[in-house]
């Protein structure tokens, strides 16, 4: 199994930005030992409007799965009352690998091949 990935939009009043954006902070420095992986986006186009992506190794060691220490639990659910998450956003998201060669496996039509020097001849 890969990666797994939980993303959820997350919609904050404008008063309560900081505290969330602070709070999602803490908790990206707590589980950062841990191999947890926490990144914050905010939407251009609607205000007040962010994706939070979190990533682990596995499903348990995954912030919505794994132990808590009670100070994470605690910023877990000061999060659920200053902001508001989209239906989903505990979804657990595998990680596909894709293959790395020259040309994709998948015939779309399209050939990518990688580029010569400017010493060799074509």
């Amino acid at each position: 199994m890969g990666r797994l990935l939980t993303v959820a939009r997350v919609s904050v009043t404008p008063e309560n930005e900081a505290e969330y954006v602070r709070t999602v902070q803490a908790l990206a420095e707590l589980g950062g030992p841990r191999g947890q992986r926490l990144w914050l986006f905010r939407s251009q186009v609607t205000p007040h409007t962010f994706l939070e992506c979190s990533e682990s190794g596995t499903e348990f060691t995954h912030r919505a799965r794994a132990s808590r220490t009670d100070y994470e639990l605690k910023l877990e659910r000061r999060l659920q009352v200053i902001a508001e998450y989209s239906p989903g956003s505990l979804d657990l998201w595998e990680e596909v690998p894709l293959a790395a060669s020259a040309e994709s496996s998948i015939d779309t039509g399209v050939r990518v091949r990688r580029a010569h020097s400017d010493t060799e001849e074509a």
